[in-house]
């Protein structure tokens, strides 16, 4: 942790007009992965609203005494601060806040005027994957799965080793919010890095097929791994988020 700034391990907020946005980071990751898109956003005039979600942004060990109820009810919270100063709400969410995202616009209807997701994951081809009901019991952590990014020089914000426990609660979150993506009726922009070392692909195929919104849109991002948000393709994700929320809400453009 002594090489992350401190800013990047807390929430990130910005008041401004009546659209909302709330950003959700992902597994292991921190507020900061996404701050550079929710900057973006504020200042184009937008509220805004990056949460830290519970046993991230201080020790790894800290993620592993958390469920994905806690993740969620944090968003939840986010989302339901933004909804009292805003008339419109947008939630957004990167691979695991992707998830999380997707679960909560399936819980929560009208209160959302839209839906933007990047890399989001729904389910994982990782053969260890399966054993992570038992290996919970006996070990604490896997290799990380942070940092993949393909721009030089960039480092994502994010634990040094994968805790096996909330990687477990992320599998439980997972059948759930597969189940119920036709309760999905909100606008949706899902976005995709063509190369993903982290989340497969066919993870947004799934997102694109299952969910009920009759608004549903795929960008592939061409540039990019895993952590979109910090790579080559954040100018697309700022630009194709800002289009979107500009047509499902009466956006004021740039200040």
């Amino acid at each position: 942790m002594s090489t992350i700034a401190a800013a990047d391990t807390e929430p990130y907020a910005a008041d401004g007009g009546p659209i909302g946005v709330v950003l959700c980071h992902g597994l292991t990751g921190m507020p900061g992965s996404m701050r550079p898109w929710a900057q973006a956003l504020a200042e184009e005039g937008l509220t805004v609203r990056a949460p830290r979600l519970p046993g991230h942004g201080t020790r790894w060990q800290d993620a592993n005494e958390v469920s994905w109820q806690d993740w969620y009810a944090t968003l939840e919270s986010s989302v339901d601060e933004v909804r009292s100063a805003c008339t419109h709400t947008f939630v957004c969410g990167l691979s695991m806040g992707g998830t999380l995202a997707l679960r909560l616009a399936e819980e929560r209807g009208d209160d959302l005027a839209g839906v933007i997701v990047v890399n989001a994951s729904l389910f994982t081809t990782r053969k260890d994957a399966k054993l992570l009901p038992i290996i919970r019991r006996v070990l604490p952590s896997l290799p990380p799965v942070g940092n993949d990014i393909k721009k030089p020089g960039v480092t994502e914000p994010a634990y040094p080793k994968l805790p096996v426990r909330a990687a477990y609660q992320l599998s439980l979150l997972w059948p759930l919010t597969n189940a119920d993506l036709d309760r999905i009726r909100q606008p949706l922009l899902v976005m995709t890095s063509r190369e993903d070392h982290v989340v497969e692909p066919e993870n947004s195929a799934r997102v694109m097929a299952g969910a009920g919104s009759a608004d549903k849109r795929q960008v592939w991002l061409e540039d990019s791994f895993h952590v979109a948000t910090l790579d080559n393709d954040l100018p697309v994700i700022i630009e194709e988020s800002l289009s979107f929320i500009r047509a499902h809400a009466p956006v004021p453009e740039s200040r």
